[in-house]
């Protein structure tokens, strides 16, 4: 009897073994639990706009130049305050056109969760409160602008140049592994 134990535990217990390394090893992977306690910041000035600092002293013999008009630098066309959905989550939202003509997603002051995947969307989804807004956001049209470059702090966007934004009214910050919204800002046009 001692026998058949041990030739069946041998090959058992190894594949057991292979098995939960496996297993620990997929899900380390999958779930990237190290994220919730590591955290990047991200600091982006919004493109286009000029540091504060003083101006350069004009010659003696130049005119005093004019500064830029400020119809020709950045333009808030919408904006919203991010809400929880997954994860506790903060920070507003903004839709700016650049003075080129060009358009950014601009995220002020965030404050999420880490996470794995995490991608910043442009949806055509309305925002709703608690785990009702938590996977809303797959199920229409969105537009993918790309990682979330951190979970704290200000950042930028680009659009497509082809992206139609009168179809578009709210931002979440998506988790694609899961999707599901770690939190989300529905866009009021200013």
């Amino acid at each position: 009897m001692g026998r058949v134990r041990k030739v069946l535990t041998g090959p058992l217990v190894i594949a057991v073994l292979v098995v939960a390394v496996g297993g620990v090893g997929f899900g380390l992977y999958w779930f990237q639990p190290w994220k919730l306690w590591q955290d990047e910041t991200v600091q982006e000035a919004l493109p286009g706009v000029a540091e504060t600092s003083a101006p350069p002293a004009a010659a003696p013999s130049e005119p005093p130049s004019e500064s830029p008009s400020p119809a020709t630098g950045p333009r808030t066309l919408a904006s919203g305050e991010l809400i929880s959905h997954e994860h506790a989550t903060s920070g507003t939202v903004k839709l700016v056109r650049l003075a080129d003509g060009s358009h950014v997603v601009r995220l002020e002051n965030l404050n999420t969760s880490n996470g794995p995947d995490l991608r910043v969307w442009l949806t055509d989804a309305p925002v709703k409160p608690g785990k009702a807004g938590w996977h809303v956001f797959d199920d229409g049209k969105y537009v993918s602008l790309g990682k979330l470059k951190g979970n704290k702090g200000s950042q930028n966007y680009v659009l497509p140049g082809d992206a139609d934004l009168s179809s578009f009214s709210s931002v979440s910050i998506w988790c694609d592994r899961f999707d599901v919204s770690f939190g989300a800002a529905e866009l009021a046009r200013v």
